[in-house]
């Protein structure tokens, strides 16, 4: 529930900003308009990418490396990439694999430099016509989240993912805690105030202000729990964070988007009733569908070849339920994470993507298709750019600290070996499959 304090929170925000907001629609704007995009009435549909750690990257500081970032915004525009998911929160976190450095303490902390990196971000992007999507804090460890609130007002007590002592889905039922902790979403709201209420230090632009900012999301990958039990549970506690949240961030910023940053299906108990009733909620603007067949069991990293047409025709098929899903609410489809290993499962930039490139044309095809029917799905990100970034030890592992300079930055974030699922930019079959796609979604706007 949304409450006084935050609307009080809001409208200072908006008197400090000096935004004016009220006075008409300006233009520029990603909006929604029923089951599509829009920009100044126009549709808007888009190929992009996950580049999560965008605003490290942007930092000035010894671990930001500025050049690197204008150089990866150029090769993702050059492929045709107009959409950008970024990570906009980090917490302090005492949890084993949480990145470093944090972007705030839940205090009120924040890091200057991560702040003035994700400024730095947005201004580039702007400069290339690019849109951003930043979420606001994560379900699972790697950047602090849910378990790094809890901890915050449990008197630091957590539990790491994939602790032997336990086991899953003891993480993520520990987790579901979140939404029903008044102290620890507090913490959260506090965020999206100073976050969403920020002025961009470089272009002087109010984060409200600036269409650069498609749309604010939740979080990544929000889940009422792990079990059955524990999920249906929290579901009313969930419902009730999903709408207060949103219903501040559109206080605070009504020009802009919201979302869930939802999995989906997979983040909602696999029951579609629960996808409908958390995207039917007025506040949220469209829904996200994020598909990890290896992550899920429908493919064996060590035996692709064996395994692939079975995980497509899955995969498949979870593209075509949330098509539905989406369809039946009236509202925009986004296919915003899809990963899927290098061949052999090998975490080495030369290793080949011949698997994974079938993958991508698979997930590709599916969002052509339903563009040209006329269906809701309206873009897609994959899951991620690395670029030039190359591991820097040989277990292809992130040591916190060391990403002086930025080269150590890739698309696979701190709980994951590095080089799993990031496309570098010497991946060339896989850039023209990118770019082609691009292509498709852009000729399909022409004839819009």
């Amino acid at each position: 529930m949304l409450t006084r304090r935050d609307v009080v929170g809001a409208g200072a925000a908006l008197a400090i900003a000096g935004t004016g907001l009220a006075a008409g629609k300006p233009d520029g704007f990603v909006r929604r308009e029923g089951a599509r995009f829009t920009i100044g009435g126009k549709p808007y549909r888009y190929a992009g990418a996950n580049l999560w750690y965008g605003a490290w990257l942007g930092a000035d500081a010894p671990y930001g490396d500025r050049a690197r970032l204008r150089r990866e915004l150029d090769a993702l525009a050059a492929m045709g990439i107009t959409n950008l998911r970024v990570l906009a929160s980090s917490e302090q976190s005492p949890l084993l694999h949480a990145v470093e450095p944090a972007m705030h303490d839940g205090r009120g902390h924040y890091d200057p430099a991560l702040l003035g990196g994700l400024d730095y971000l947005l201004a580039e992007m702007a400069k290339r016509r690019m849109r951003a999507v930043l979420y606001l804090t994560n379900f699972w460890e790697w950047s602090g989240g849910m378990m790094t609130y809890l901890s915050y007002v449990d008197q630091g007590r957590y539990i790491n993912m994939n602790d032997p002592a336990h086991p899953w889905p003891a993480f993520p039922d520990h987790v579901a805690r979140f939404y029903g902790n008044p102290a620890a979403v507090a913490l959260y709201r506090a965020h999206i105030r100073a976050m969403v209420g920020r002025t961009n230090g470089i272009t002087g632009t109010a984060y409200a202000q600036d269409p650069t900012i498609m749309a604010w999301q939740l979080a990544n990958e929000p889940r009422p729990g792990g079990s059955a039990a524990i999920g249906l549970a929290a579901l009313p506690a969930f419902h009730a964070w999903v709408r207060g949240s949103a219903r501040l961030i559109k206080a605070l910023a009504p020009h802009q988007l919201v979302s869930t940053g939802s999995e989906g299906l997979k983040g909602s108990l696999e029951r579609a009733e629960i996808v409908t009733a958390t995207h039917a909620i007025p506040e949220i603007d469209y829904l996200t569908c994020h598909v990890w067949p290896l992550n899920w069991g429908w493919i064996d990293a060590a035996n692709l070849a064996g395994t692939e047409a079975a995980g497509a025709a899955r995969v498949s098929a979870y593209l075509d339920r949330h098509v539905a899903i989406a369809t039946d609410l009236g509202k925009p489809l986004v296919i915003e994470e899809f990963g899927y290993p290098r061949d052999g499962g090998s975490f080495d930039p030369a290793a080949g993507t011949a698997f994974r490139d079938r993958y991508y044309r698979l997930i590709h095809a599916a969002v052509e298709a339903d563009i040209a029917r006329g269906g809701p799905t309206a873009g897609s990100n994959f899951w991620a750019w690395s670029g030039e970034g190359r591991a820097a030890h040989a277990d292809h592992r992130f040591r916190p600290g060391e990403a002086a300079g930025g080269g150590a930055w890739l698309g696979d974030p701190p709980h994951e070996p590095q080089g799993w699922y990031g496309v570098f930019g010497s991946d060339e079959s896989t850039r023209a499959i990118l770019r082609d796609h691009a292509a498709a979604i852009d000729g399909a706007g022409a004839a819009a």
